[in-house]
């Protein structure tokens, strides 16, 4: 088996914390935003990572991309630990992995034609001459379906779709191996968004693209990844195979994601059933964070963080003491 394209040891992303005066003082608060994150992503495969608002997926996507520093814990690229390059090479990494942005024209400078948002990551990362530009624009430009003469216009004159799509060009423009596709299609309209959706699956075969893939809709990370990590308060509680943990899903944090998507003809979870909020992240539990809310929990999941541990199927791994079996998850009316 071939060594893993990117691997994530122990990544850990606080943010504050500390004493005001050299050392002196009360501790200040910290926000545990991810806590202890390990994967590993192979050439050529598609993660998708999914959770609740607040759970760590668009801070783990920025310590990914050298958009942020971890406070401890290693990032791998073949092999080669990155996680510092943001402080001594960012080059490097900027080279490898690039960043699809969620808000597709805010993501834009405003002040310059597409032309120069293209050629600016070639001329400072690649040292691409005119030239070459221009010959690697053109080829940019069709291969997201773009006209040239897009290319003297501003991002402002474009529809959220054509800005994605330049955005999506603006990210292969140094021909990285890995995207970071945090929500690239939740701002766009449904009809558009099947449009971007097969777009990307096109530039993954055509450029043998690697993809990390972030979203809330859990329909459209099923459709497009190969494998999926569950995240809940900084942590994955669960990955594995997407076919085999949409349809039998070990931890109930998963189960409840799933109960809680909207599926046409189907009662959707009451929010009167959700009895407990969510951990507070200043002073995370010494337990496991979700046990306030599970209805399986038991006096060991308050006392004790559970490891993420392999499951019954091959590569699934849940972090739960008690993980659900199949005939607690046989009642799926999802399918």
């Amino acid at each position: 088996m071939s060594p893993p394209l990117l691997r994530v040891n122990d990544l850990v992303r606080t943010f504050g914390g500390g004493r005001p005066w050299f050392g002196l003082g009360r501790p200040k608060p910290a926000v545990h935003a991810v806590r202890g994150v390990n994967f590993e992503l192979g050439a050529g495969e598609t993660l998708g990572i999914v959770g609740e608002s607040g759970c760590g997926k668009s801070t783990l996507a920025r310590m990914l991309s050298g958009l942020d520093i971890p406070t401890s814990g290693t990032i791998e690229l073949e092999g080669g630990d990155v996680t510092d390059l943001a402080r001594r090479d960012i080059r490097k990494l900027a080279r490898s992995i690039q960043y699809v942005f969620q808000d597709p024209v805010g993501a834009l400078n405003p002040r310059k034609t597409i032309r120069t948002i293209l050629e600016t990551p070639m001329v400072l990362l690649l040292g691409y001459s005119k030239d070459q530009c221009a010959e690697a624009i053109t080829e940019l430009m069709e291969a997201v379906n773009l006209h040239p003469e897009f290319l003297e216009r501003y991002p402002h004159e474009f529809s959220g779709g054509q800005a994605q799509r330049i955005g999506t060009a603006r990210a292969l423009a140094t021909r990285a191996r890995i995207l970071i596709l945090d929500e690239p299609v939740s701002a766009l309209d449904v009809s558009v968004q099947a449009q971007v959706l097969n777009l990307l699956e096109n530039l993954k075969s055509r450029f043998g693209l690697t993809y990390v893939f972030i979203s809330h809709d859990l329909s459209v990370v099923e459709g497009v990844s190969d494998r999926v990590a569950v995240m809940y308060f900084g942590r994955i509680v669960e990955i594995g195979n997407a076919r085999t943990l949409f349809k039998t899903p070990r931890h109930p944090y998963t189960r409840l994601l799933l109960d809680s998507a909207p599926v046409p003809g189907k009662r959707t979870l009451d929010v009167s059933e959700e009895t407990s909020e969510l951990p507070d992240p200043l002073a995370p539990p010494p337990g496991c964070a979700f046990a306030p809310r599970c209805p399986h929990a038991r006096p060991e999941c308050l006392c004790e963080e559970p490891a993420l541990l392999p499951s019954t199927e091959v590569g699934h791994q849940a972090a739960c003491h008690f993980p659900l079996t199949a005939a607690d998850t046989s009642g799926d009316e999802r399918r």
